[in-house]
């Protein structure tokens, strides 16, 4: 199974499973969706960046009584926020609340072709650079999106991402199905660990969760049966 793999990681918060629940509802509304989305991916981003990032001692400064104390900050150095567009914007917010200073946000814009299911790039954001530069790669990606339903997506996200150079990528979802979860973390296994809410059996047809919470998206910008 995709949850017994080393670069996945489930979460088990309590109170991550009980807002899980409200946001699965069709009666939740679109600010109530947002705001749940929201306050999982605080939870889920707390416990993938508290293992993900370290801190190191970068001087001295001083409290207001006068005392004298060690600085800190995060590391690795560069890092960069990567939301999937449109349902990863809901967790930018979240992430950047967690950093202690603001991070550079590269966009990925990506639809599933509806009767394949793959993956279309429609918009890239990511800095270009020349063949051998690497000033402008960071040192981790962070990719938000809120879920992984047949892992396409996100794959083709660590695909796009590697090649522009990232050596480490962290995915951060709110939801994923086991077969979606587990193609992804077969993607890079040595360079990509997954965090996620929790996992789901399977999809259907249509590549929908089951039970799911629904097109996340559509719901979010109330979109639903456009």
């Amino acid at each position: 199974m995709a949850t017994s793999v080393s670069n996945v990681h489930v979460s088990k918060h309590p109170c991550l499973r009980a807002k899980l629940s409200l946001l699965r509802s069709k009666a939740t509304n679109a600010r109530d969706t947002k705001q749940l989305v929201h306050e999982i991916a605080t939870i889920v981003g707390c416990e993938a960046l508290a293992q993900g990032l370290k801190t190191t001692e970068t001087g001295k400064s001083v409290t207001p009584l006068g005392y004298e104390y060690t600085t800190e900050s995060i590391g690795p150095g560069s890092v960069c926020l990567v939301p999937i567009l449109r349902s990863g914007l809901s967790m930018v917010d979240a992430l950047q609340s967690l950093l202690p200073e603001p991070v550079p946000i590269h966009h990925l814009g990506m639809y599933r072709e509806k009767t394949t299911l793959d993956p279309v790039e429609y918009y890239n954001n990511l800095p270009y650079h020349k063949a051998g530069d690497q000033s402008k790669i960071p040192e981790l990606a962070i990719v938000v999106d809120p879920i992984i339903a047949t892992g396409s997506t996100v794959c083709a996200a660590i695909e796009t991402l590697r090649d522009w150079g990232v050596p480490r990528i962290i995915a951060i979802s709110v939801l994923a199905s086991e077969g979606g979860l587990q193609k992804a973390a077969a993607a890079w296994p040595e360079g990509v660990d997954l965090w996620v809410g929790a996992v789901d059996a399977g999809t259907d047809d249509n590549g929908m969760i089951k039970p799911g919470v629904g097109d996340i998206g559509d719901r979010l910008f109330l979109t639903v049966g456009k």
